[in-house]
């Protein structure tokens, strides 16, 4: 029997709300949104960090309003909406995974960059580090401990720290050096495209019960680490590519910020910034798998998943969800490209968002001011995604759209049939 958890302090959910984003989020994205948005990258991570302001504070006053964790799924159930709560957890679940298979993916470009070992090799390292995960979890020892506020200081740090070098030579021209002139409408899509940087503060919606005084805490942590963090993205946008220019970011947008780092100190800063991508995007992977098998483990347990993902092992983990999930992420993070990965899992989060934004506005808890401008903010950018979408990847949006479609309308005939099965057995 494993000894009682001490309970979250406000230090200890603000690092781990930001570790949530950061961990990944930045050095995955970086490259994809200069590619959009040009010189206008850092208005994207601007703009991004608004709308997640606005869905975190959605998320923090529901879940005091109901004095319950559980995100989306638990707050649609408490207003009788189990149906669709069952169809936004499927949503939800390919967002995490999609997500992981981002972290995966960074992980394996940032080690096979200063390996030097090839193509293949990061590849290979994607799966081995989501591998590496799923048999901790398996082992119970899946939950962030307390060298997460370490990591959290320490990824902090070598990003302003980078950031810093870049602003302190100041040269505005370097943010359009050798990429198209966007314009700044482009910032729209590029905020749409890499939201899915902002989306690790719900996870902490998810522990609720394990934070001490959470009707205080959760408000004020979440809210503080959204600003934090997208201030930390908006000085790398800038300088970052002020340090190596914009075609650069781009030509290496899978490892932007090691050139970054190597730009800066040479061979101590290519290693600094790589141990610190390697640190935020394994504790992320760490914590994403964690909190989505728990997630799939409670939506089995209420009937909106097959029953076998409602299994639990020795150890009392969610042994199938855990391996099921995480086998899905590295099959992604090994023949997906990052831009189609960030700009999927991106789309699934503004949409989940959206209609949690949209029930703090209809039940009006909270400012509605707030909460109604997640609503209009959050579909405008998913309406901006989807043409862009449209534009360079229309077999992904069809994917995303089939996936949609089969947990808003198919979700009720598999479990029908997923039960029949189960009793034929």
């Amino acid at each position: 029997m494993n000894p009682p958890k001490s309970k979250l302090g406000f230090n200890a959910t603000w690092s781990m709300a930001v570790g949530g984003m950061v961990g990944g989020g930045i050095f995955s994205t970086l490259g994809v949104v200069v590619g959009i948005a040009g010189a206008w990258a850092w208005l994207s991570f601007a703009a991004a960090g608004l709308i997640a302001l606005a869905a975190g504070y959605s998320y923090v006053k529901l879940a005091v309003h109901y004095d319950e964790g559980g995100g989306a799924f638990t707050f649609l159930r408490e207003i009788n909406a189990d149906g669709f709560a069952g169809s936004l957890s499927w949503v939800l679940i390919v967002g995490y995974v999609l997500t992981n298979a981002v972290y995966a993916f960074t992980f394996g470009q940032y080690l096979g960059y200063v390996v030097g070992l090839g193509p293949w090799f990061s590849r290979l390292a994607g799966v081995a580090i989501m591998a590496l995960f799923i048999g901790l979890n398996l082992r119970g020892v899946g939950e962030a401990g307390g060298v997460e506020v370490f990591l959290v200081w320490f990824k902090l740090v070598v990003l302003v720290g980078l950031a810093g070098w870049g602003l302190a030579l100041w040269d505005p021209p370097m943010l359009s050096r050798g990429v198209p002139d966007a314009g700044i409408g482009a910032a729209l899509f590029g905020a749409a495209s890499v939201f899915m940087a902002f989306e690790g503060f719900q996870l902490l919606t998810y522990d609720y019960k394990d934070i001490k005084t959470p009707r205080k805490t959760l408000p004020r942590a979440v809210l503080s680490a959204i600003v934090i963090v997208t201030l930390v993205y908006v000085v790398v946008a800038l300088g970052t590519v002020m340090l190596i220019g914009a075609d650069q970011v781009v030509q290496y947008k899978e490892v932007a910020l090691a050139i970054a780092g190597r730009r800066a100190l040479g061979t101590v800063g290519l290693l600094v910034v790589t141990i610190a991508a390697a640190f935020s995007t394994g504790s992320a992977i760490n914590a994403t798998l964690f909190a989505t098998a728990r997630l799939a483990n409670k939506v089995a347990e209420d009937g909106e998943l097959p029953a076998a993902m409602d299994h639990k092992n020795g150890a009392g983990i969610p042994d199938r969800a855990v391996i099921g999930l995480g086998a899905a992420a590295a099959v992604l993070a090994a023949v997906g490209t990052l831009t189609t990965l960030v700009e999927a899992a991106s789309l699934t989060f503004l949409f989940t968002f959206v209609v949690v934004c949209g029930l703090a506005f209809y039940q009006g808890i909270g400012l509605r001011v707030i909460t109604g401008f997640g609503v209009l903010a959050g579909a405008t950018a998913s309406v901006a995604l989807m043409v862009r979408l449209i534009e360079t990847d229309p077999l992904a949006l069809v994917f995303l759209g089939l996936l949609v479609l089969v947990a808003l309308f198919g979700r009720p005939a598999l479990l029908r049939h997923v039960k029949i099965e189960d009793r034929h057995r």
